[in-house]
Parts: structure tokens; C-alpha cells; sequence
């Protein structure tokens, strides 16, 4: 049954502000519609009723569609939101690249491989999801288009790597992209400088390390590496101050050891910082990679270079480490949550992916 919602655009229309150019545009928006097509076992579209430029917020999720027609996406102009989650798409269409309003677009639990292209263009986006699906890899230039991305899931897909872009995308505050088959990460995660959530969990035997750049992630809240081959943490993570939840199970760890890992992120990162500034560490000719983000710590005044600065100096930056008790992410990677997993799950709910109604 096509569902017709008018929004309430004369209170949009109020906010905007007083004058004749704020109220036309009150009035053209007041024409916006969302159109709900959702669990309705459509096999292919039908021919619309109105007109498509009117369309703010599109729902086709939880159907049988194996295609979006290229001319019909091309007329959506004014597409704020898309929701083709839990249908059996193989690709999006090209011309996806004309919704230049699209702020939302969820593609979850279908069978893509790529991504188009023609996505940079679509400046507006703040949230992609893109979970379980079979993408091989991301658009090459998606972190130097998509600068107002705030929301990036891509877990349970293919993935190897990510786009050396994605350390562009500075207003990202979640990068989910547990349960691929990452062999490494993009080596200037510095520049992510609103990432607050991380989870990169459940890559298995596939990722064995991580760059040093990790640690300068100055606004990461929570990070989840459990269930990889990781066997030592960069000592930089001992100055993400911000950091509350770490989650490092089912990891072979050396450094730090296990005993020190059961003690909670506060010994974690004590044992981080002491290996950073030990004279054995200094004494070492670091390659020119460590050089480069030991020489960004210092300059951030994150810890103390060789001894450099005075004890109490140290003993205040030893401070700023207290902590909460350690919390893992218990999010949808963790073991206790993998029955969510089974396809009679993915693909029935229609509350099981994010409601951006």
C-alpha cells in the first residue's frame, strides 16, 4: 500500500525567519513528501503517481528489488533520505550522483559489491550505511568528496582496505567496519579529528597491526580491535585522553601482556606511556615513520621526550590518565549477539537498522 505523509513545513517556514524570500521557500517545501514503500515484496517499481521531484524522504526497504531505475533516481532532486535496506540489490544506479540534498542512505543487507563513483557528488551525505553486503572495496575519493560524512558503517562486507581518503573525512564521528577482511589502515588517521567511535573488530587472522597515527586520534571515546592477530598496541594510545572503552579480547597481545590488560584501560595505558618514554625506546633508531608522530606528540605537549621535561610534569601528564574502569564494546560484534547474524534476522525486521524517520 503506497503511504502519502505531508511534513510540517510551515513550521520550518516560521524558523527560517521573517521576509518574502523565507516565506516562498516555506511554501515550496511545503509540497515535500515521504513516500513509504516498505515491506511490501515488490519485485520491481511502479510507475509513480506524482511527481518525483516533490520527494523528500524515500522508503523501499524490506522488498525483493533487484534494481533502481536509472531515470527514476535521477528525478528524486530533492531526496533528503533513501532507504533500500533488505532488498536484493547488486548495484546502485549511476545516477544516484544527481541527489545532491541526499543527507541519508542506507543500502544495508543487500548484495553489492561496489559502490558507484557517481557518489562523490553527493556533497550532502552524512550517513552511510552499507552493512552486510558483499562490497569489495570503497570509492577511491570518498574521504576528499564527502567531507560532511558523520556516520560510516561498513561492516560484514569484503572489504580489504580502506580508501587512503577516508583519513580526509575530518566531520566523521563513527567508522564502523568490523567483520571484513582488513589486512591495514590508512596510515594518517590523525586527520580524523571528530572520530569519536571506532570499531575495526573481527577482521580475524587479517589485520596484524595498526599505525601509530591511531594514538592521535585525540577524540576517540571508543575503540574496539577485539578479534584480529594484533599483537602489540601502538604506545600512542596512551595519550588519547578522551578514550573510555577499549576492547582488545581474543588478540594474541605481547604488548602490553595479558596481566596488564586485565587491569583496565588505566594500567593499559600506564604500560603504553611507560614504554613511550622509556630510555630503551629513545635509544632506539625509530625509522622515519615514528619519528613523524612522536614529533607530532611533542609538539602537542602529549608526553614528555626523553626526559626532557621536569618530574612533576611527567607525574601531571600521568594524571591525565585516570580513567573509567575498563568497558568493552559490547555493540553487535560481540560473540553474545551473533544470532542477529542468521538471515532470518537481516532480512525480516524493519526496526533493525537505524529509523531516520
Amino acid at each position: 500500500m503506497l503511504y502519502v505523509q505531508q511534513q510540517p513545513m510551515i513550521k520550518k517556514a516560521e524558523r527560517s525567519g521573517g521576509g518574502s524570500s523565507s516565506w516562498s521557500r516555506g511554501i515550496e517545501e511545503e509540497r515535500l513528501e515521504i513516500v513509504d514503500l516498505s515491506g511490501m515484496s515488490l519485485d520491481s517499481l511502479p510507475n509513480p503517481s506524482l511527481n518525483l521531484a516533490i520527494i523528500c524522504k524515500l522508503d523501499l526497504s524490506n522488498n525483493n528489488l533487484q534494481n533502481i531505475p536509472e531515470s527514476l533516481t535521477a528525478r528524486l532532486v530533492n531526496l533528503v533520505v533513501l532507504d533500500v535496506h533488505s532488498n536484493q540489490l547488486r548495484r546502485l544506479p549511476n545516477s544516484i550522483g544527481c541527489l545532491c540534498k541526499l543527507k541519508v542512505l542506507n543500502v544495508a543487507g543487500n548484495m553489492i559489491q561496489y559502490l558507484p563513483k557517481t557518489i562523490d557528488n553527493c556533497k550532502s551525505l552524512e550517513e552511510l550505511n552499507a552493512n552486510f553486503n558483499k562490497l569489495i572495496q570503497l570509492p577511491e575519493n570518498i574521504g576528499l568528496e564527502l567531507r560532511k560524512l558523520k556516520k560510516l558503517s561498513v561492516n560484514s562486507n569484503k572489504l580489504l582496505f580502506l580508501p587512503r581518503s577516508t583519513s580526509n573525512l575530518t566531520s566523521l564521528k563513527l567508522l564502523d567496519a568490523r567483520l571484513n577482511c582488513l589486512r591495514s589502515l590508512p596510515e594518517d588517521l590523525e586527520k580524523l579529528v571528530s572520530l569519536e567511535t571506532l570499531n575495526i573488530s573481527q577482521n580475524f587472522h587479517f589485520l596484524r597491526s595498526l599505525p601509530c597515527s591511531l594514538g592521535l586520534i585525540f577524540s576517540l571515546v571508543e575503540l574496539d580491535i577485539s578479534y584480529n592477530r594484533i599483537t602489540s598496541l601502538p604506545p600512542s594510545i596512551a595519550c588519547l585522553n578522551k578514550l573510555q572503552k577499549l576492547c582488545v579480547d581474543g588478540n594474541p597481545l605481547m604488548s602490553p601482556p595479558l596481566e596488564v590488560v586485565e587491569q583496565g584501560l588505566y594500567a593499559v595505558k600506564g604500560y603504553l606511556y611507560q614504554k613511550m618514554n622509556s630510555p630503551s625506546s629513545s635509544s632506539e633508531s625509530p625509522s622515519t615513520k615514528k619519528k613523524s608522530w612522536v614529533g607530532k606528540l611533542v609538539k602537542y605537549k602529549t608526553f614528555s621526550n626523553g626526559g626532557e621535561t621536569k618530574r612533576s610534569s611527567s607525574h601531571e601528564e600521568r594524571e591525565a590518565f585516570v580513567m573509567p574502569d575498563y568497558k568493552p564494546i559490547d555493540t553487535l560484534a560481540s560473540p553474545r549477539y551473533m544470532g542477529i547474524f542468521s538471515p532470518r534476522r537481516l532480512f525480516s525486521p524493519r526496526n533493525y537498522f537505524t529509523n531516520y524517520s
